[in-house]
């Protein structure tokens, strides 16, 4: 079953849609570079925001909902897979480990990338109801005090200086 775009199975393994993603992001990384030949290729760093801007948005979208799955092997795998192609057209390399083409390509591993955008996301969950005040009016007598949001500590000087030395 298919909602929002991702793909859910029965035991929420995610194995279907971290296939049909990657699926997606290699057609798209090949029609891409089919048409930048040899004699005109695209530069590093056009490549490389194609591969920030289109594959891993592509690649990524949901991780929130199926992050989980990367606990399988041969979900990371698919995932790795994708990655390394692109860092081989980005580093213009041919044969070399995942680690390096990483390194050579100047890209996070995928699997941290998957760690990272996660993490933003709970994040950005948490703090929802605050950032939601900025926007918001209030009337005059509901401000917050300035001087409730500075919180002055007193330290002792010669703790202070014995702490320093």
């Amino acid at each position: 079953m298919k909602y929002l775009g991702t793909i859910l199975d029965n035991k929420l393994k995610f194995s279907e849609h971290i296939s049909y993603a990657a699926q997606w992001c290699t057609k798209l990384i090949h029609n891409l570079f089919k048409s930048a030949k040899t004699t005109w290729a695209l530069k590093h760093e056009a490549m490389k925001a194609i591969y920030k801007e289109a594959t891993l948005s592509l690649l990524l979208y949901g991780a929130p909902v199926w992050s989980a799955a990367m606990k399988y092997e041969y979900n990371k795998q698919k995932c790795i897979r994708v990655q390394r192609l692109m860092n081989i057209k980005v580093a213009k390399a041919f044969r070399t480990s995942t680690e390096t083409l990483c390194t050579l390509a100047g890209t996070t591993p995928i699997i941290n990338k998957t760690e990272e955008v996660v993490k933003k996301y709970n994040v950005r969950k948490e703090k929802g109801c605050q950032t939601q005040l900025i926007d918001r009016k209030l009337e005059l007598k509901k401000w917050p005090h300035h001087g409730d949001a500075v919180k002055i500590i007193e330290v002792d000087e010669y703790k202070d200086q014995a702490f320093r030395t």
